[in-house]
């Protein structure tokens, strides 16, 4: 950040990310914490959430994305000098979706988050729950003017 430059967002942490950040290998704090100021300074962007945690973001905090930060934007405190804040729900390793069940929780949801490409994949296809008319069958093949008919059987009479 240069000198004079205030930063576009607050801060805040859920006391639970807070623990997560201190707990975390130190390394993974140190870059956790410079990824934060840099979205906070509107350097950095975290990749959108989809599904359930549609609304918050992600940052891939080490080299081989296995430690995620998930956070929202929101309004700040009336007190705060930012109009909107970066809130911190959870910093934890991506492991099983360790992060993203824990953010499920500490947003208060009952239910594994899902994804929306996990929505759609368990999904009923909508051609499967519209009923239309049964078409009723057609007339034979052999009762189509102009189509060769079948050989009739012959009938036999008896003579008087």
């Amino acid at each position: 950040m240069s000198a004079g430059q205030q930063p576009a967002f607050g801060l805040s942490f859920d006391p639970r990310a807070l623990t997560d950040l201190v707990q975390a290998p130190s390394d993974i704090r140190d870059l956790t914490l410079a990824y934060l100021q840099e979205v906070v300074n509107t350097e950095r962007f975290g990749t959108r959430l989809t599904g359930d945690l549609e609304g918050y973001r992600k940052l891939f905090v080490d080299s081989r994305k296995e430690w995620r930060v998930v956070y929202g934007i929101r309004p700040a405190a009336e007190t705060s000098a930012h109009r909107r804040e970066i809130h911190v729900v959870a910093v934890r390793p991506r492991a099983d979706n360790d992060v993203y069940d824990t953010v499920g929780k500490r947003l208060g949801m009952n239910r594994r988050p899902l994804s929306a490409r996990t929505h759609a994949a368990r999904s009923r296809s909508p051609q499967l729950t519209t009923r239309g008319p049964i078409p009723k069958p057609g007339p034979l093949p052999s009762a189509m003017p102009g189509l060769p008919r079948p050989a009739q059987a012959p009938t036999y009479r008896q003579a008087r």
